[in-house]
């Protein structure tokens, strides 16, 4: 049985140099690199963020009601979604968006069997609208569907190498750190994901490993352990 695997994007990787949006040069780019990882023994589940579009923590903190700040940043994630989607068909990938929030005319429900089954036919398969439910992250989001979707891996794509000891942006000295446990992530409180997501990845023993989705081959040369990532387990 082939592999498989999550790769969780961050919605902010999709709109490249812009300030806001998708970039559509950006997101061909990366439905190439998805592409390079579907030639090999993996079936694929992606969780996209909505942080180009809407975040509901931000949207909270301006004076939205929190619950629906959530269910607004859970749209963003499905029009994320949605051109992902359709950057990957074009390539000739099949793919399925299944959501957390019921929206028939556009994604199918999130049925765990049925997404296993689109797994077992080389269909990627886009979660989207996060958990359905308020409070929780898509970072939460990828580490409840990887558990039950029985993933081996967690790739966290995102716009650095990996886990510094340091602010890369503010100190040139900073070093990589290439593995970490769970426990330390959590103890020492480092944002690369929440919490809740790193609690669950550790329960269910899936190892996360961040690399930079704008570096050519970065997706494939991390599942090698090859190159410049950082891995949590």
């Amino acid at each position: 049985m082939k592999d498989r695997i999550l790769i969780k994007l961050s919605g902010e990787a999709l709109m490249g140099q812009a300030g806001y949006g998708i970039d559509v040069s950006t997101i061909n780019f990366i439905a190439k690199e998805i592409e390079k990882i579907s030639k090999l023994k993996y079936q694929i589940c992606l969780i996209i963020g909505g942080g180009n579009i809407f975040r509901g923590v931000k949207g909270a903190s301006q004076g939205i009601d929190r619950s629906t700040s959530d269910y607004m940043g859970m749209l963003a994630t499905i029009m994320n979604a949605l051109s992902m989607q359709s950057s990957l068909e074009k390539i000739n990938l099949p793919t399925r968006v299944q959501s957390a929030i019921s929206m028939a005319q556009i994604a199918e429900p999130y049925i765990k069997r049925k997404a296993v089954r689109h797994l077992e036919k080389n269909r990627i398969v886009i979660f989207a609208a996060g958990t359905g439910n308020p409070f929780f992250s898509t970072d939460t989001a990828a580490s409840l569907r990887a558990s039950e979707m029985g993933c081996s891996k967690i790739i966290k794509a995102t716009k650095v190498d990996g886990i510094y000891d340091s602010d890369p942006n503010v100190n040139t000295s900073a070093n990589l750190i290439k593995e970490i446990s769970y426990s330390e992530v959590i103890n020492k409180n480092l944002r690369v994901m929440d919490l809740t997501a790193i609690s669950l990845a550790k329960e269910s023993n899936i190892p996360i490993y961040i690399t930079n989705i704008f570096k050519e081959n970065s997706l494939i040369r991390a599942l090698n352990e090859e190159g410049n990532y950082s891995k949590i387990n």
